[in-house]
């Protein structure tokens, strides 16, 4: 099973504009002085950077497997065994643990033996996503989602 992100698409436009634009201010002296090809190349690096951010933060999904929780998101991939999975409970706070979700209300996940103790994410539909996760991890604690 499959579960999307919920995505903030105003904060993902804000950090590509940011990445695309304070990373060309510093060139702003230099433009007269460059040939146009360089400044062409320079402008492409700006535009894959934001791509790139742009990519990762609309691809973020949760996949279920049979052994583990996969969190994708670009080229990027973490896998959570079921059995690590100790708690699960509702979060705003914007800097929990290896965050993973664009936005600011999320889950946050409990996991042992992991170099991080919490990971935040964001799936579309929290109530279905808990259900699956229970269905896989029957001893994890559900906090209360009022």
């Amino acid at each position: 099973m499959v579960f999307r992100t919920k995505v903030n698409m105003f904060l993902l436009t804000g950090i590509f504009l940011v990445v695309v634009i304070m990373g060309s201010i510093p060139l702003l002296p230099l433009y007269k002085q460059l040939p146009f090809a360089v400044l062409l190349l320079i402008a492409v690096l700006f535009l894959v950077a934001g791509g790139f951010v742009w990519w990762y933060g609309t691809s973020i999904q949760y996949v279920f497997y049979k052994e583990y929780l996969c969190i994708k998101g670009g080229p990027f991939k973490r896998r959570i065994l079921y059995q690590n999975i100790t708690k699960v409970s509702p979060t705003t706070d914007e800097f929990t643990g290896y965050k993973i979700s664009p936005t600011d209300q999320g889950l946050e996940l409990c996991v042992e033996s992991t170099s991080f103790s919490s990971i935040k994410i964001s799936p579309d539909n929290k109530t279905e996503f808990i259900a699956e996760l229970r269905k896989r991890c029957p001893n994890m604690q559900i906090q209360s989602f009022e």
